[in-house]
C-alpha cells in the first residue's frame, strides 16, 4: 500500500508540473550564476536576464551565490523544484572541472540538472603585469626557466587555474598559484603586481587590458578575437594547447519539456537582438549556441572528459570538501 501511495504521489506531482509548465511563467525566474558581481559571467547574465525577461513576460532577475569553486550556485540550482522558476547560468568551472577538482563534490553535472542551451565561449587572455619583462608566450617560459620560483599565478576559477598548469606541464615550468574568490581581485593583485601572471576572461578583464593596465600576451582558444587582433593563440607557441571556456544555461534535472523548449526559444531569440549582440561583442563574448538541447547535453559530457584529460595529465591535485 505505502508503494501504491509513493507511485501515485509521484504521478500526482508529474501532473502537476505538467500543467504548471502550459502556464510558465506565471512570476518572477531567478537566474543563478555561481560567481561574484563583476565577473565575466555575471555580465553575460545580466545582460541575457534583461532580453529574455521581456521575451518571457516575466522578470529574469540574477542571484548571484559565488563560492566554492562554483559548487554554492551549481547545489542550490539542482536541489530546486524542476518548474522553471530557477535556472543556472554557469560555465566549465562547475560542470567541466569541478568532478575532477573535488573528491566528494555534492552534485552530479549530468544527472542532476537538464541542459538548456550553449550560449557561447568566453575568451581568456594570459597576461602579466607590466613591470614584468615579457612582451610573448615564449618570453614568458623563458623568464620562468630562467628565474625558478619567482612567478605566481591567480585561479579565481578552473580555466585560470587548468590554463596555466597545462601551459607549465607542456612547457615543463613552475610557478606558484594564488587562490582566489573572484576575478576582479585576481585582476587588482596583478595590477599591483602581487601576483604576475594571470588567465583573465575578457568580461572582466578587457577594460583593464584596454587601459594598458596589464599587458596580453597571448589567447586561450584558437578563434579570431576582433577585440585583440595582435595576440596570437597560445597555441602557436605551445604545442597541443587547446582549451575555450564555455558558458550555458541548465535547469534543476527533470525540467519538463514545455518549459525548456520555451526557455530555450527565449534565448536564441535573444541572442539574435542586435543590441543584445553588441553588448556581448564588447565584452569579447562569442555567440555560439547550440542546435538544441541534446546537443548542448552531447557537448557537456564530451567536455567533462576532455577536461578530465587535461587535469589528469597536467597533475593538478584533487581538493576534499
Amino acid at each position: 500500500m505505502n508503494q501504491f501511495l509513493k507511485l501515485l504521489t509521484i504521478g500526482l506531482s508529474a501532473i502537476s508540473l505538467q500543467v504548471a509548465a502550459q502556464s510558465y511563467p506565471s512570476s518572477n525566474i531567478t537566474l543563478v550564476v555561481p560567481f561574484a558581481p563583476g565577473s565575466g559571467t555575471d555580465a553575460i547574465a545580466r545582460i541575457m536576464a534583461t532580453k529574455m525577461g521581456s521575451i518571457l513576460g516575466q522578470p529574469v532577475i540574477v542571484d548571484n551565490k559565488p563560492g566554492a569553486s562554483a559548487q554554492i550556485g551549481a547545489q542550490f540550482v539542482a536541489s530546486a523544484k524542476p518548474d522553471g522558476y530557477t535556472l543556472l547560468m554557469t560555465t566549465n568551472t562547475s560542470h567541466s572541472a569541478n568532478p575532477w577538482l573535488f573528491q566528494n563534490l555534492k552534485y552530479d553535472p549530468i544527472k542532476d540538472f537538464t541542459p538548456i542551451t550553449r550560449v557561447g565561449e568566453l575568451p581568456f587572455v594570459l597576461t602579466v603585469n607590466n613591470d614584468l619583462p615579457v612582451k610573448s608566450v615564449q618570453e614568458l617560459i623563458d623568464y620562468a626557466k630562467a628565474n625558478p620560483g619567482k612567478l605566481s599565478y591567480g585561479t579565481p576559477n578552473s580555466t585560470s587555474l587548468v590554463t596555466t598548469e597545462t601551459i607549465m606541464y607542456l612547457t615543463k615550468i613552475s610557478m606558484t598559484q594564488i587562490p582566489y574568490k573572484s576575478s576582479p581581485q585576481a585582476l587588482t593583485d596583478l595590477i599591483g603586481n602581487q601576483i604576475q601572471v594571470y588567465v583573465v576572461d575578457t568580461g572582466s578583464g578587457m577594460a583593464m587590458i584596454k587601459a594598458g593596465k596589464v599587458r596580453p600576451i597571448g589567447l586561450t582558444g584558437n578563434r579570431p578575437f576582433a577585440q585583440l587582433p595582435n595576440i596570437p593563440p597560445i597555441a602557436k607557441t605551445v604545442q597541443g594547447f587547446d582549451l575555450v571556456s564555455w558558458n550555458g544555461i541548465f535547469g534543476p534535472a527533470n525540467l519538463p519539456k514545455p518549459i525548456v523548449d520555451k526557455v530555450n526559444a527565449a534565448i536564441q531569440e535573444a541572442i539574435k537582438d542586435p543590441e543584445v549582440q553588441s553588448k556581448l561583442a564588447q565584452l569579447g563574448f562569442l555567440v555560439l549556441p547550440s542546435k538544441n538541447p541534446q546537443e548542448f547535453a552531447q557537448y557537456v559530457s564530451e567536455q567533462m572528459a576532455y577536461w578530465g584529460k587535461l587535469i589528469t595529465q597536467s597533475g593538478i591535485k584533487s581538493e576534499l570538501n
